[in-house]
């Protein structure tokens, strides 16, 4: 454990002093490549906008980065887990929280750090530089001072604040308490909460629980010095709201935890002891909250109460009360109505908010994150996962709907379906993308057989697209007994046909399938006897599913190599016409848009002809997503036509131009050319690429395609879809051998669109 510690110390101090130091940069949002770029953003072109601020000050969010910037604020006096450890120490801590904000909800952050400890002068210096954001997140200040630093910010700034470690860790774990409660089925009006803490958290958590439905007579709050009771003479105000009767019998927490249903720790590791846990009621809820150590250790906790629904502050935990599930959302959502304040109401949203995704299905994505198969709601899963994308379109549309209904939004939303399309664009176009491919493949989902029934990752992503409607009666291939096991021994929920092709009952159709294989490929030398064989493999008895009609498409490519599965498919189902060359395109989601490149997966080397073929095949298709396709005919030279390869390509545009002429192709050329428009323009300015980003890649092999795609999928870094079949006569799909689920998800929605352009 020691050694664990010193690793994760030297890695951060590793993390944190690579170059560039620090978790944040300030980068340009508009160009600045020219001098006219640079005397619209500064001298004398900035004029302008100044003047239109001078006119209304509502025009700051019109022509500035105010909107969009929240400033995060500290001075350094309670930094979680380090105490007062000053200003400068704690920026990386801001910088961390910097850092949540824009990956999460794509808020802008200054991290400030103020070397003030009197609460007056540090008002003072935040109402100063107030003009400059669109909201402020308190962070790290010691109670009982962040109380009064906060209330006066509200009160005389028309801009949101909000003291993190106040609210944030309220709304979540109000979230997982109305879970927890409604989970164990009891009536949360009537149980008996222990709060162990009585600082800024504590004192926040308990004024949210008591909105929510706690009654205040059951709360009994503890301080370093016991409970809180009203004999005390050494409460400020905000104890004194939950100091309870001076006659009051309990007066230890020893006494008090008897019969409690809620213990919440906002304290320090160790406080609960064993014994008292044993001595709280049936399914006892226990937020041990403490960092980094809980108030009882979790592993302690679940073996003397197997009944607990547990929480922690801790990732290595189930249910981990982070605040990362609500600051960015409830800033994002308050931003984008201009709200004055982050008032209860908005908190209130928040929680109800997130309460209620915990209890929806788990997107896959989230699964393959957290290493899990099926999270779902239950004791170890009473609030959202963080990396649930889900998250910015409740909690930001809620958050900004209660401030709008309090009448604090100085710019209300009318159009909340936009607003919503808005925020997930903020999650990257590769999310937009996969949105759009879903939200389609939803309008009209297909019948699909799955050749390889008896791999989870198949029965898991079938699982999937049956509950997001992409799909409808799935039928998969296999062993019947083998694939009930896995369905059974996971846990899955699926609504499927099992066709066993072994299996006595499927003989007729078996002989039926052979006869008309047979019929189809005699003159190449096949029997009936060798097609009955053929018949009982998946591949060529999935293929003729989709022949028959008996399903709309076929994908198979998990269990065996590519060429191998392809095989069946060319076989059965053959070519779209004569004419037509079988080929395979991958998508790459990139934030540059969506990429296709063609073919990756069945021609070795294509002609000039058969290039330009592909290229139309693909171009169809990306019009199908509402794009405009801008080929590039992809060489290791531009423009020179002195080799073997870059004079096919060359042949090919010419091809092209002559039978296409309004279509944007052009080439040879290298792809960092054809990715950058202005670098190509400014060598090449006659190209019909130049000043048009090129969005289809035409390789001029396979050997260079197949390549370049399955570098760019181990990096890692950018979603890749695919291959997916073009030329076929019907839909059938051949994906790569060991897909993860979600590249078999989104295949198969890709391969459902395919299915509704050819009905269409």
């Amino acid at each position: 454990m020691k050694k664990n510690i010193k690793n994760l110390q030297k890695e951060s101090l590793k993390y944190h002093s690579k170059f560039p130091a620090g978790k944040i940069e300030v980068i340009p949002t508009k160009k600045y490549n020219n001098q006219r770029d640079l005397s619209l953003a500064y001298s004398p072109g900035v004029a302008e906008p100044c003047k239109e601020i001078v006119k209304s000050y509502k025009n700051v969010y019109k022509y500035t980065s105010k909107g969009n910037l929240v400033a995060v604020i500290t001075n350094g006096s309670a930094v979680l887990g380090l105490g007062n450890i000053g200003a400068l120490a704690s920026k990386p801590v801001m910088e961390g929280k910097a850092l949540l904000f824009k990956i999460f909800s794509g808020i802008d952050v200054f991290d400030i750090e103020i070397n003030e400890s009197n609460p007056k002068k540090f008002v003072e210096i935040v109402k100063a530089i107030a003009p400059t954001f669109g909201g402020i997140n308190l962070e790290d200040i010691k109670a009982p001072e962040a109380f009064e630093i906060e209330k006066i910010l509200e009160k005389e700034l028309d801009i949101p604040v909000m003291h993190d470690d106040q609210h944030g860790t309220a709304i979540i774990s109000g979230a997982a308490l109305l879970n927890a409660i409604d989970y164990v089925g009891k009536n949360i009006h009537n149980v008996k909460m222990i709060v162990n803490g009585a600082g800024a958290a504590a004192i926040s958590c308990a004024r949210i629980y008591k909105k929510l439905g706690i009654n205040s007579k059951y709360i009994f709050m503890f301080d370093s010095k016991g409970l809180l009771h009203k004999s005390r003479n050494d409460l400020n105000i905000e104890k004194k709201e939950f100091s309870v009767d001076i006659n009051h019998p309990i007066q230890t927490l020893n006494e008090a935890i008897k019969n409690s249903d809620i213990f919440i720790g906002l304290s320090k590791g160790g406080i609960l002891t064993p014994s008292m846990l044993k001595n709280m009621k049936k399914n006892p809820i226990i937020f041990a909250m403490a960092n980094p150590d809980p108030e009882i250790d979790y592993d302690l906790a679940k073996k003397i109460r197997p009944d607990a629904i547990i929480a922690t502050g801790r990732s290595d935990y189930p249910n981990q009360v982070n605040n990362v599930l609500g600051f960015p959302y409830i800033f994002r959502g308050a931003l984008d109505v201009q709200a004055s304040i982050i008032n209860d109401e908005m908190k209130l949203a928040a929680v109800y908010a997130i309460a209620s995704l915990a209890k929806e299905p788990v997107p896959e994505q989230v699964n393959i994150v957290y290493n899990e198969k099926n999270i779902s709601f239950g004791k170890e899963y009473i609030i959202p996962k963080p990396f649930d994308n889900r998250l910015i379109i409740r909690v930001a549309p809620a958050v900004a709907k209660a401030a709008i209904n309090s009448g604090v939004a100085k710019n209300p939303i009318s159009n909340w379906k936009l607003y919503k399309e808005k925020l997930l664009d903020r999650m990257g176009y590769e999310s937009k993308m996969l949105r759009m491919i879903q939200n389609r493949a939803r309008t009209n989902p297909k019948k699909i057989v799955f050749c390889n029934g008896e791999e989870y990752n198949i029965l898991k992503s079938v699982q999937i697209l049956s509950e997001e409607g992409i799909i409808h009666s799935p039928i998969v291939l296999g062993n019947e007994n083998r694939i009930n096991n896995i369905i059974k021994k996971n846990k899955l929920d699926i609504d499927l046909k099992i066709i066993d092709p072994e299996k006595e009952e499927n003989q007729e159709k078996l002989k039926k399938y052979a006869k008309i294989f047979w019929k189809k490929r005699n003159r190449k030398g096949l029997t009936l006897y060798e097609s009955k064989i053929h018949m009982r493999n998946n591949d060529n008895f999935g293929a003729m599913m989709v022949n028959q009609k008996e399903a709309d498409i076929v994908i198979t490519g998990y269990s065996r190599s590519f060429s191998i599965s392809l095989r069946p498919m060319l076989e059965v189902i053959g070519k779209k016409k004569n004419d037509y060359k079988i080929s395979g395109m991958m998508i790459l989601l990139t934030k540059k848009g969506p990429l296709f490149l063609a073919d990756t997966a069945v021609i070795p080397d294509p002609t000039s002809e058969e290039l330009a073929k592909i290229a139309i095949m693909v171009s169809s298709i990306v019009e199908e997503f509402g794009i405009e396709p801008r080929i590039a005919m992809l060489s290791f030279q531009n423009f020179s036509s002195n080799s073997k390869t870059s004079y096919k390509m060359a042949k090919t545009v010419s091809i092209l131009h002559n039978e296409y002429p309004k279509l944007i192709v052009d080439g040879e050329i290298q792809p960092d050319f054809a990715l950058n428009e202005l670098l190509l323009y400014n060598k090449f300015p006659f190209s019909k690429l130049a000043k048009k980003q090129a969005n289809i890649f035409i390789f001029p092999n396979l050997e260079s395609s197949n390549l370049t795609y399955k570098f760019i999928r181990g990096l890692g870094d950018v979603k890749t879809i695919g291959p997916i079949m073009l030329g076929m006569k019907k839909p059938a799909h051949v994906m790569q051998m060991q897909s993860s689920i979600e590249e078999i998800v989104n295949l198969s929605t890709i391969a459902v669109i395919d299915s509704q352009i050819r009905n269409n």
